[in-house]
């Protein structure tokens, strides 16, 4: 069913306000780059300036990890596509 490996978008991501990138795999999972820099490889210096810009913005930036709504948006919508594409 599923001639590809896997397909990204770029998004603005208003939980770290900043451009992320979301990947989904032909086996449905899915990975943020997003996710690498703003949770897992978040520096000392990078919680500083997203508590600075949230700070500015007037809320917290946080990134809702791997089960993001974005990505699991992303995700369905590709896969709702390859359905139709099949149906």
């Amino acid at each position: 069913m599923v001639d590809w490996k896997v397909t990204a978008t770029t998004i603005y991501c208003d939980a770290a306000d900043a451009n992320v990138t979301i990947m989904v795999y032909k086996d449905q999972s899915t990975k943020c780059v997003g996710y690498r820099k703003f949770c897992e490889g978040l520096t000392k210096d990078r919680a500083k300036i997203l508590e600075k810009k949230g700070k500015r913005l007037g809320r917290k930036l946080c990134c809702e990890g791997g089960e993001c709504s974005r990505v699991l948006m992303f995700r369905d919508e590709v896969f709702s596509k390859e359905n139709a594409k099949y149906a």
